[in-house]
Order: C-alpha cells, then sequence, then structure tokens
C-alpha cells in the first residue's frame, strides 16, 4: 500500500502549494490562466513528445490496451449518455465523460505501477490509447463546439493538428515508429520543459480552490456525481469484468487493468476545461472527489486482487 499512499501524498502537497500561493496571491490575479497556458501550450506538448517517442509501440497490441480502451469507452458512454437526456451540452458533456474514464497515468499513475504492481512499463498503455486516441478526439470536439459552426470544412479536418496536445503526442508516436533518434541537444531541452508540466498543472489545480465551495453542492452537481462514481466504482468494475469474461486475465495481469482503470481523473482535465472555458467546476470537483475516492478504492482492489 506504500506506492498509493505515496503517489497521493505527493500530489496532495504540491496541490497544497498551488492553494498557499493562492491565497497569498504570490502569482497576481492572473497566476492559474498563466501556468495553465503554460501547461497545455508549451510543458504538456513537450512531455507528451518525450514520452511518447521513447515508447514501445509493440503494447498497443496487447489485450491489456483492449480491456483499457473498453473499459474506457463503457465509461465515457454512460456520462455521454446521460448528458444527452439531460441536456447538459456539448462541452460539458465532453469534459464530463473525460472526468468520468481519463485515468490520471502519468504524475500518478507512475509511482502506483512502480510501487503496486512493480513495473512502471505496465502503464505505458493507457498513456499510449489516452493521448493518441482519447485527447486528439475529444479535444477536436471541444474545439468544434466552442469556436462555432462556420469555420471551412478544411479548417475542421486538421483541428487536430493544431492543437499542442496533440500534435506533440502524434509527433511522438511518429518519432517511434520509424525509428528515428531524437539528437540530445534536442531532446534534453524538451525534457527540461517538460518537466513543468505536472508542478504547473497541480499548482493551477491547487489555485482553482482558493474560495471554492464543497465539491458535488453547486449546479453541477448531478454531473460531478456521475462522472465520480462512474470514474471511482464504474470503469473498475467493467475492466473486471472484460479482463475476466472476454479476455480470462487472472493474477497480475488482471490486477494491473484493474488498478490502472481505478486510478482517478487525470488533473490535466482542468487544464483542458480552463483552456476551453467550460465545465471548469464540472472538471475541478470530479478531479477532486475521485482522487479522494482512489485512495480505498485502490486499497480494496490490492486488498482483493493482490
Amino acid at each position: 500500500m506504500q506506492g498509493v499512499l505515496t503517489g497521493f501524498a505527493v500530489i496532495a502537497v504540491v496541490i497544497g502549494v498551488g492553494y498557499v500561493i493562492g491565497r497569498r496571491g504570490y502569482l497576481g490575479d492572473n497566476g492559474r490562466e498563466v501556468l495553465t497556458k503554460l501547461a497545455f501550450h508549451v510543458a504538456s506538448p513537450a512531455l507528451l513528445f518525450t514520452t511518447l517517442a521513447q515508447a514501445d509501440l509493440s503494447v498497443i497490441f496487447s489485450s491489456r490496451l483492449l480491456v483499457t480502451a473498453m473499459s474506457t469507452a463503457a465509461a465515457a458512454g454512460v456520462f455521454v449518455a446521460v448528458g444527452v437526456v439531460r441536456g447538459w451540452g456539448v462541452g460539458r458533456t465532453t469534459i464530463g465523460s473525460l472526468c468520468s474514464s481519463y485515468v490520471n497515468s502519468g504524475n500518478l499513475g507512475i509511482p502506483i505501477a512502480v510501487y503496486v504492481l512493480g513495473d512502471a512499463s505496465l502503464v505505458a498503455p493507457v498513456l499510449l490509447f489516452q493521448q493518441i486516441m482519447v485527447t486528439p478526439i475529444a479535444l477536436t470536439v471541444l474545439d468544434l463546439s466552442t469556436k462555432g459552426e462556420r469555420r471551412p470544412l478544411w479548417q475542421r479536418l486538421i483541428t487536430p493538428l493544431r492543437n499542442p496536445i496533440a500534435v506533440g503526442s502524434l509527433s511522438g508516436v511518429a518519432v517511434s515508429a520509424t525509428g528515428l533518434t531524437v539528437p540530445g541537444p534536442i531532446l534534453d531541452p524538451l525534457k527540461l520543459i517538460g518537466g513543468m508540466s505536472v508542478p504547473a498543472v497541480l499548482l493551477a489545480f491547487g489555485i482553482s480552490l482558493c474560495g471554492s465551495s464543497l465539491p458535488g453542492r453547486g449546479s453541477d452537481r448531478y454531473p460531478v456525481l456521475l462522472s465520480v462514481v462512474l470514474k471511482s466504482v464504474g470503469q473498475p468494475l467493467a475492466a473486471w469484468a472484460m479482463a475476466v469474461g472476454v479476455f480470462g486475465l487472472r493474477g497480475a495481469p488482471l490486477l494491473d487493468v484493474v488498478v490502472t482503470s481505478a486510478l482517478p481523473a487525470a488533473q490535466n482535465l482542468f487544464t483542458y476545461a480552463s483552456r476551453y472555458r467550460v465545465g471548469e467546476t464540472l472538471a475541478r470537483e470530479s478531479i477532486l472527489l475521485s482522487t479522494m475516492l482512489a485512495v480505498p478504492v485502490l486499497v480494496v482492489i490490492a486488498a482483493v486482487l493482490g
């Protein structure tokens, strides 16, 4: 259980520092916005490029990735269906579906994979799937839904290529697929810049908590609660059912896919919500609640399947 507690302790400390920064006003009134833009436009694309450029793409053909894809689609699909019926809007429903299914595979998934599962590479399939498939699709939907529908068709078609997160991810995949080696003088500065991504996201998240009400009580109550239930309970259960019933996984492989599916919603979802100015409260509260619930959920999973 040390890996679970260590991973959450690190995140809690950095978010707490962000909260103090916000309370003290050290970064001024626009501190959160600056950090968000830094993460979205500069640091996160650099981090994703350097990570995926050195990744083993053979993991995309594993059964574990198929379980991840199916459980992600199941959780997101339920939220989308409810969002359509309730009329929550395209942008808000997109953010909510991400909060229901997009796991924190980076700054939390890696330490948990190391300390709980014993192998950091086990989180790679989730990271690849989310950055290659889920992120470009979701950000394209957000682009199209928040900028109007009067743009020329050719501009709509190249939307993924105009998004820095998607560009960083797809460029890294292209480098890995072709077997190219990025020279040190180019790769090292990108790694240095990418190192700002996670701290910037967590600090911005902490700043956003200043003055906010208790989660799950405002106008976004029902979307927040639905996304948290799907993320913390629905997606792990779906992953377990598919892993056992469809792929016949047992033992360590089963534990791997269920643990990774039970990770909380990723902090960078708040960056996306802030960037497009839609569902910010929904993202912030869903991330906070799912992160709090992830501790007991992961402890139970590790005890039952470990």
